[in-house]
């Protein structure tokens, strides 16, 4: 037949298609192992160093209302320092329940309330900001107290409604905990995220104060960890979306 011609056109998509370049690919690998090693070593750390606790009262407001969750760093009693906020197990106080108290004495000091309606202890008066405002550092005065080595002397925050040491001044112990009935100290309020405690300061002037805990890096470690899973994951994705788009560009041609 003359005068007839036949074009061919080439195949599309025969082969496997490479998305991306060789490089990007090893990176997204990279990017995603490092960040699952990241994320679940960083969930790992806080598993083992922290408890969370929900406060069921108001004792210890407006530092940590009733219903909060807070994560507690998990610490042997003899690293507790003034103006820590502690978890801690007494059955004088409560049976069978965690407490959560401020304490505001350790063993050695004597503390007393109120001088110009402020808490003191061993003669200075302490500066307490976690207080609600306008309150006063005690309703009614209480009975200097001597505390006995290895016991700790606890307030809540809130210092009308919290049962705390001046609830218990009757007791053999005077109000006091032992140290070895600490089981954690609060580090921050997670839910609602409320954040890191602050440094309670007003108790410098007596000693040195505790370091927070490693939540800061935990959390960074997990934030981080979860970008990079993230990006690796999301490259091959965005290299096809690209490499298509260019395709789309390129004139067609016929062979």
């Amino acid at each position: 037949m003359g005068g007839e011609s036949t074009t061919h056109t080439a195949p599309r998509g025969t082969g496997a298609e490479r998305i991306g370049s060789p490089l990007g690919q090893r990176l997204s690998g990279v990017a995603v192992a490092l960040g699952l090693v990241l994320f679940l070593g960083g969930f790992a750390w806080g598993a083992v160093v922290y408890r969370p606790y929900t406060v069921p009262t108001t004792s210890m407001a407006p530092t940590i209302d009733a219903g909060d969750r807070v994560l507690a760093q998990r610490v042997d009693g003899g690293e507790i320092r003034r103006g820590d906020v502690v978890v801690f197990r007494d059955t004088n106080w409560v049976t069978n329940s965690d407490v959560v108290k401020r304490v505001v004495a350790v063993g050695g000091d004597t503390v007393g309330c109120c001088t110009d309606g402020k808490l003191t202890v061993n003669g200075r008066q302490i500066e307490e900001p976690y207080l609600p405002k306008g309150s006063l550092a005690e309703i009614t005065d209480f009975p200097t107290v001597k505390v006995p080595e290895g016991r700790l002397f606890l307030l809540g925050d809130e210092r009308q409604g919290s049962l705390d040491s001046t609830a218990h001044l009757t007791d053999a112990a005077r109000g006091t905990v032992a140290r070895g009935a600490v089981s954690a100290r609060v580090d921050a309020v997670a839910w609602p995220m409320k954040g890191m405690l602050k440094t309670p300061t007003g108790f410098e002037a007596l000693g040195t104060l505790s370091a927070p805990g490693p939540l800061r890096t935990i959390v960074v470690l997990i934030v981080v960890g979860a970008v990079l899973v993230l990006g690796g994951a999301a490259y091959g994705p965005v290299a096809g979306r690209l490499g298509r788009s260019r395709t789309r560009r390129e004139p067609a041609g016929v062979h």
